[in-house]
Order: structure tokens, then C-alpha cells, then sequence
């Protein structure tokens, strides 16, 4: 899969999720979802080995590459983190909890009295957070 790839450097030459499971094992899926399973563990398992293999998703072209620069891997990076804190959030707001509670933070509820200067904002769930 990595000698694939090797051809795909850039988020401009994204190589698309039946074209590299046809290249990788020589037929076409069947059924996008269950017969690309595999592939998609293989592409897991090589990151998780240090690949710096990252995907787009577009309408027009979505796809695999190999980050091309720091920049590339960066915008890769941003989108994963935030899609992980948008389930994240959702689960607290099932759980009618905050964030940062849900992820075992301490909450301090830091009153008049407190010599730290603190600001109180309401996050994107409705709840109110504390930043000081």
C-alpha cells in the first residue's frame, strides 16, 4: 500500500478509496463499507507505525495521501481533533454534563473570594465553562 501512496504525495493527488483498494488487492469492492474494512485497518495500522497518511473527504475527490509538508499534516491534524471533540461534545450533552467533565477534569467553582482572576463563558453545548 505504502508503494501506492508513494505516488499519491500531496492532498492535490488524493487517490480515492476504490481506486486504492482495487491497486492494493487487484479486484473491485463490492460493498464500499464491508469489503474496505481491511484497508482501512491496514491504513490505521500503518499510522499508528508513523505514516504520515492523511484523507480528505470531498464530494468531488476525496481520498488517501502521503503529507506532502508540515502545513498539509497540520490541516490533518486540526480536522481529526476537532471531529473528536464535536463526538465528544455530543456525548456530553447526552449525558447532561460539561466537557471537561466528561474528559475527568476538576471543575472549581472559584467564588468572589478567589485571588484568581477568572471569566466564566457559556461553551458551545450551553454549559458554562471557566477559564482563568
Amino acid at each position: 500500500m505504502l508503494a501506492i501512496l508513494t505516488r499519491h504525495v500531496g492532498i492535490e493527488k488524493a487517490i480515492g478509496m476504490g481506486e486504492l483498494y482495487e491497486r492494493v488487492y487487484g479486484k473491485p469492492y463490492q460493498n464500499r463499507i464491508n469489503d474496505t474494512r481491511e484497508l482501512r485497518r491496514l491504513i490505521t495500522e500503518l499510522r499508528m507505525d508513523g505514516s504520515l497518511i492523511g484523507e480528505t473527504r470531498s464530494h468531488s475527490g476525496g481520498g488517501y495521501y502521503l503529507a506532502r509538508s508540515v502545513s498539509e499534516l497540520n490541516d490533518f491534524f486540526d480536522r481529526r481533533k476537532r471531529e473528536a471533540i464535536k463526538k465528544l461534545a455530543l456525548v456530553a450533552h447526552m449525558q447532561r454534563v460539561g466537557l471537561p467533565e466528561l474528559m475527568g477534569q476538576m471543575v472549581l467553582n472559584l467564588g468572589p473570594s478567589s485571588k484568581m482572576k477568572a471569566e466564566s463563558i457559556k461553551g458551545s453545548d450551553g454549559q458554562q465553562e471557566l477559564f482563568t
